[in-house]
C-alpha cells in the first residue's frame, strides 16, 4: 500500500498564538463574569489569566499561529456568537449547536475538496474526533456526486490524535476487499480528516490542565490517498503497521463527549509512561517491517505526532534521536498547532515534498491517545 496525493486545507481563519491566548484570557473572564459576585474586577482577572497562560500553556515560540474555521476566535463580541455566546452561558453553547456548527462546516469541506474530482474513490474513510452526524458529510458528498453504487463509505470516529493508523489499517483492508458490483476503475481509498477542535472549548473551565489543553489544539482538514502499488509516484510505502495499549494508563488521558462540547483530560505523566513504553515498541516495529532497529533507526526520518513539545522532546531522549530527526514534527506543531488526528497526515506530506529526505528513506511514524495507545508506521519514500 502506497500513500500519496496529500491535499491540505487551512481553516479560514488563521490567528497568531500571542493572540489566541489573549482572546483565551477574554473567554475565560467573560465566562467568570456571569457567576461573579459584586465587585468582580475583569481586567485584574483577564491579566491574571494572561500570566497564567504565558507561564504555562504552549508558548509562540513553541506554536506560531493557529488555524479555525470559526470568526468567532477573532474578536470579542461574544452576543454575536454562534458557539461562544458568553452574555448567555458561562458555557458557551450546548453540545447540539456544536454538532450542526460541524456538520456545516465539514459538508462545505468536503465539497470542496471535491469539487474538481473526476473520478470516484472506490472507499472514502472520513477521520474525526470532533463531530458525529448522520449521516456525515461523507455520505453526503457520495449521494450528491451520485457515487452511491461505486464508494463504499467508512467512518473512523472518536480515536483522537492517533487516529491515522487505525485508518490505514481500514485503508488496507479496503484494498484488497472485493470491489463494488459497478466499479471498473483501480481501487484507491481516500482518507480525509476534518478536525475542527475550535468547536470544543469550555471557557467556564479554569483548570491549569484545560487552559493548558485549549492552548494547543487548532483545526485540521487533509485528504489523501491509499492505493496498491501502482505508477511511481511522490509517495510512502508502508512496511509495517502496529499499536499498542500501554497497561494501567487509562487514566491519563480522556476525550468525552460532554454537554459542552467534547471535554479532554489529560495528565502530566503521558510523556514519561509513552517514554518508557517506546522502546520496546519501536524495536518491534522495525522487526516487523524486515529491519534493525539498531542499524536501521539513526539513518530514518521520523513523523511523530507533535502533541506538544513536551511530547516530542520526550521521544526524542528515549530514542536518542538527533534534532533534524524531530524538526518535521516541530515544525508542524509551529505552523499549526495540534491539529489531532489531522497533525500526522501533514507530517508525512512535509517527508514526501522534502528535498532533503531522499527516495528510500526509512520512515518511523508515530502518535499517541487514549488508552494510552501507541500507534506506529513504519515507511519508505518514494
Amino acid at each position: 500500500m502506497v500513500l500519496g496525493d496529500f491535499r491540505i486545507e487551512r481553516p479560514a481563519y488563521q490567528t497568531g498564538q500571542s493572540d489566541t491566548l489573549a482572546w483565551l484570557a477574554a473567554a475565560h473572564t467573560q465566562s467568570a463574569s456571569l457567576t461573579a459576585e459584586a465587585g468582580f474586577d475583569r481586567n485584574a482577572h483577564e491579566q491574571q489569566l494572561r500570566r497564567v497562560l504565558d507561564r504555562c500553556a504552549c508558548s509562540p515560540e513553541k506554536i506560531s499561529r493557529r488555524g479555525h474555521v470559526l470568526e468567532e476566535q477573532t474578536h470579542r463580541r461574544w452576543s454575536e456568537m454562534e458557539i461562544y455566546d458568553l452574555t448567555q452561558s458561562a458555557h458557551g453553547s450546548g453540545m447540539g449547536v456544536r454538532s450542526r456548527a460541524f456538520q456545516k462546516h465539514a459538508l462545505r469541506i468536503f465539497e470542496r475538496m471535491y469539487e474538481a474530482e473526476p473520478t470516484a474513490p472506490s472507499d472514502l474513510i472520513h477521520v474525526t474526533c470532533t463531530g458525529y452526524v448522520s449521516p456525515s458529510a461523507a455520505q453526503q458528498l457520495v449521494a450528491a456526486r451520485g457515487w452511491g453504487e461505486t464508494t463504499r463509505v467508512t467512518h473512523a470516529y472518536h480515536m483522537g490524535c492517533y487516529a491515522a493508523f487505525p485508518a490505514l489499517r481500514m485503508a488496507a483492508g479496503a484494498l484488497h476487499a472485493p470491489p463494488a458490483a459497478s466499479s471498473t476503475a483501480p481501487p484507491r481509498v481516500d482518507i480525509v480528516h476534518t478536525e475542527l477542535c475550535s468547536l470544543h472549548l469550555d471557557p467556564s473551565r479554569h483548570e491549569l490542565e484545560q487552559l493548558v489543553v485549549q492552548s494547543l489544539f487548532a483545526d485540521g482538514i487533509i485528504r489523501y490517498s491509499a492505493t496498491r502499488e501502482a505508477a511511481e509516484a511522490p509517495g510512502l510505502r508502508v512496511l509495517a503497521l502496529d499499536e499498542l495499549i500501554v497497561p494501567e494508563t487509562a487514566g491519563d488521558m480522556s476525550w468525552v463527549a460532554s454537554d459542552w462540547g467534547m471535554e479532554m483530560t489529560l495528565s502530566r505523566n503521558v510523556p514519561a509512561r509513552i517514554g518508557a513504553a517506546l522502546r520496546g515498541f519501536v524495536s518491534r516495529l522495525y522487526e516487523k517491517a524486515g529491519l534493525d532497529v539498531a542499524r536501521d533507526l539513526k539513518d530514518s526520518a521520523f513523523a511523530i505526532h507533535p502533541g506538544g513539545p513536551k511530547i516530542i522532546e520526550g521521544i526524542g531522549r528515549a530514542l536518542e534521536l538527533g534534532d533534524a530527526q524531530l524538526e518535521p514534527s516541530q515544525d508542524i506543531l509551529f505552523e499549526y498547532g495540534n491539529m489531532s488526528s489531522a497533525t500526522l497526515p501533514h507530517v508525512w506530506q512535509r517527508l514526501v515534498a522534502e528535498r532533503r529526505v531522499p527516495s528510500n528513506t526509512i520512515v518511523c511514524s508515530l502518535a499517541f491517545g487514549p488508552g494510552l495507545t501507541v500507534c506506529g508506521g513504519i515507511f519508505q519514500k518514494r
